[in-house]
């Protein structure tokens, strides 16, 4: 299991140096990515001092293009929509091979995402994001439903990223079913001692990986 930390505001940029020791990759997320740009992804690697970065481009069509930039920024890994077309999944990840990067498959709009819908991906390419949204719980209408989906998924040979609302009261419920990465968000850049905050979550997990 790896921690993600997920950056969805400009200010979380001036957490990045304080908060990269405790985490393995470090995440530019929608709205800061769609607020600066490709610049985002610079900035962050040059103020995690090189740490490994997701851009959560959640691509939809468009992907060899998106796919060029954003490797070419010097991002590790982004991310497209599952329910994107096969075209944009093979053509997203064409340009992801020849930069050695990662494409991880967001299930956003569908948490009942089919996983036999990506049965033409290599096995080694089979990332997928169970990811709740976030206006949802913001509403009230949030779940957990991701965490309990995760066994499930990994059985079925993905990898699997988990996103949405985790933190300090659904921690141990999400170490228990071992996703391959726990994205976590607000818990820690929201949080009065934030460096406090990911320094329990960092020391939790690898605690939890024995």
């Amino acid at each position: 299991m790896r921690l993600q930390l997920a950056l969805d505001a400009p200010e979380h940029l001036a957490l990045v140096p304080r908060l990269t020791p405790f985490f393995d990759i470090i995440e530019v997320g929608t709205p800061v990515l769609k607020r600066f740009g490709l610049t985002a992804i610079t900035t962050v690697a040059e103020l995690s001092g090189g740490a490994e970065i997701l851009a959560d481009t959640k691509t939809v069509d468009g992907g060899a293009l998106e796919a060029a930039m954003v490797f070419g920024a010097g991002a590790s890994a982004m991310t497209v929509l599952a329910q994107a077309s096969p075209a944009t999944r093979t053509a997203t990840l064409e340009v992801a091979r020849a930069h050695g990067g990662t494409v991880i498959f967001d299930t956003i709009l569908d948490g009942t995402f089919d996983v036999a819908t990506l049965a033409d991906l290599d096995q080694d390419e089979l990332w997928l994001a169970l990811h709740a949204p976030s206006d949802a719980r913001l509403a009230g209408n949030g779940t957990e439903d991701h965490i309990a989906r995760v066994a499930d998924r990994r059985q079925r040979g993905c990898r699997v990223s988990l996103a949405g609302g985790i933190g300090r009261t659904n921690l141990e419920k999400v170490l228990a079913v071992a996703p391959d990465v726990i994205v976590i968000g607000s818990s820690v850049t929201g949080a009065a001692n934030p460096e406090k905050e990911a320094s329990w979550l960092s020391t939790t997990v690898a605690q939890a990986r024995g």
